[in-house]
């Protein structure tokens, strides 16, 4: 199994998930790290405040936002949260906006943090990969993207 899939807990994807705005998006990917029992609740204002702060830059490609926080004691366990959205919202960065695939990212450690960046990386340097993940229609076939 990769380390995305081991990252992923069960219910802590979300497929066509409509929201009003970036922070809504942000804010689901957190009750989903909640959810799946890899962080608290206070790592979603963590991420929040981190984009509030210091701007988009968790928009990491075009039409994919990766929103995460520094690992603290509010990160139970390394894992991951997928949402994609069934109306792109802004994010208000430049080039990469507006996005429809958001991963939420806790690590416990920075190189936990840097492996599955680094497998991610990978994936989403595949052409196409990011209409793939759009085009799932059930938890299933996002896993099988990333085996």
């Amino acid at each position: 199994m990769s380390l995305i899939n081991q990252a992923l807990a069960p219910g802590s994807i979300r497929l066509g998930a409509s929201v009003a705005s970036w922070q809504e998006a942000v804010e689901l990917c957190g009750e989903l790290l909640v959810a799946s029992g890899r962080t608290t609740t206070a790592y979603t204002d963590a991420m929040l405040a981190a984009i509030n702060e210091l701007g988009p830059y968790v928009v990491i490609a075009p039409g994919l936002a990766m929103p995460h926080a520094r690992p603290s004691e509010a990160v139970l366990d390394t894992g991951m949260s997928l949402v994609t959205l069934r109306e792109p919202v802004a994010f208000g960065h430049k080039k990469n906006d507006p996005v429809t695939v958001v991963f939420g990212l806790a690590a416990l450690d920075h190189d936990r943090h840097l492996e599955l960046l680094s497998q991610f990386a990978g994936k989403f340097s595949q052409p196409g990969f990011v209409n793939s993940l759009l085009s799932c229609q059930a938890e299933s076939e996002i896993r099988s993207l990333f085996n």
